[in-house]
């Protein structure tokens, strides 16, 4: 079986291929502008770097959010063109928890994005990334009010005492593997809070 994840949430984008439980390519790239001009191309040279069409891969991973509203956009909508174009079954993964894959040796991941105004997304996981507290839009000093030393935090944004993540992607497939995919038409962002726009509305 062939696997294709995407993650497009932060400046901090992941495509990655992986194959019999085996992690082929995981590419990584820092990525402030353009995502939507260069998602495509960074896809197709992914899949020719490991030898494998995008017709045969068996199944997409996209990472719906929280975090970027255009980047979330643009790996939704992608995810969304191929699976309804290909036929391929699309399981939607949280962009925390993969950043909850990252290793330590604390008891407790709290994987952040930063979400302006003293503001993160934020959840909190065990290293088994069974959920301890559901992925939510909190402030930064009530949640660090709420942890102790047995919590990690992992953030790619500069995040006081937060690691910098090192996302295990083989981690996070394996144990979504057997969901159950959904239709391409109803995969939505996972915002976790209103656009900037959409709250000036209601003002």
């Amino acid at each position: 079986m062939i696997y294709l994840l995407i993650d497009t949430t932060t400046s901090h984008l992941t495509v990655s291929i992986i194959k019999d439980e085996k992690v082929l390519c995981n590419y990584q790239e820092n990525i402030t502008s353009d995502m939507s001009c260069k998602i495509i191309p960074i896809i197709d040279s992914v899949l020719k770097n490991v030898n494998i069409k995008l017709k045969d891969v068996d199944k997409l991973f996209i990472v719906n959010g929280p975090g970027s509203f255009t980047g979330i956009r643009v790996g939704v909508t992608v995810a969304k063109t191929i699976s309804w174009a290909l036929k391929k079954d699309i399981i939607p993964l949280s962009s925390l928890e993969l950043i909850a894959t990252t290793y330590t040796d604390k008891r407790y991941i709290v994987p952040m994005i930063d979400a302006r105004r003293g503001n993160v997304f934020a959840g909190i996981y065990d290293k088994d990334l069974n959920v301890i507290k559901s992925d939510s839009l909190v402030s930064l000093d009530q949640l660090n009010k709420e942890l102790d030393e047995d919590y990690e935090l992992v953030s790619y944004d500069n995040i006081k005492a937060s690691i910098k993540p090192n996302i295990d992607v083989l981690k996070i497939v394996l144990k979504h593997i057997n969901d159950d995919g959904v239709n391409p038409h109803s995969l939505n962002p996972n915002y976790l809070k209103l656009t900037e726009a959409e709250e000036k509305l209601n003002a």
